[in-house]
């Protein structure tokens, strides 16, 4: 059953392409008999002719890769556009782990654990890099057994 010119005016009618107007398979011989626009519209109103809604790109993929993301995956050598420092700046590294070595040695001294001056000398080894970290400042006071014996709280 040849429905090319159906279909051709219904596009029209419906101002869309004649690959999205899908006809009820059920009444295509009521469909055959519909030659003017003004029959085409009426099979349109009553949902013989209907037209399939556009699709556009799945998000499915992009989704999933920003979930991935979101878990500080694909973050390898191939997916990084800017340099080191664009990417986590040196200065705002160097700033956080000054403040979080010198809050840790003024809790040390405030708490009585060490010396005022043991706190002088570890605060210029902290401005002077000479630790790399929390952890690394209670190995050099463990090794050097300069923790005050009793806690004082």
């Amino acid at each position: 059953m040849d429905l090319k010119v159906q279909k051709t005016i219904a596009a029209k009618v419906l101002k869309c392409s004649p690959q999205r107007v899908k006809f009820a398979t059920d009444k295509l011989a009521t469909i055959k008999e519909a030659l003017t626009r003004a029959d085409v519209r009426d099979l349109i109103n009553s949902n013989i002719i209907t037209v399939e809604p556009i699709r556009n790109s799945s998000r499915g993929r992009a989704r999933h890769i920003q979930a991935q993301k979101a878990k500080g995956l694909r973050t390898g050598v191939g997916s990084r556009k800017g340099t080191p420092n664009a990417r986590l700046n040196e200065k705002g590294v160097w700033a956080s782990k000054m403040r979080n070595m010198r809050a840790f040695i003024k809790q040390l001294k405030d708490n009585g654990r060490i010396e005022v001056s043991l706190y002088r000398e570890l605060y210029n080894k902290v401005k002077g890099n000479y630790f790399r970290s929390r952890g690394h400042i209670i190995l050099y006071l463990e090794e050097n057994a300069l923790f005050n014996a009793r806690k004082v709280k």
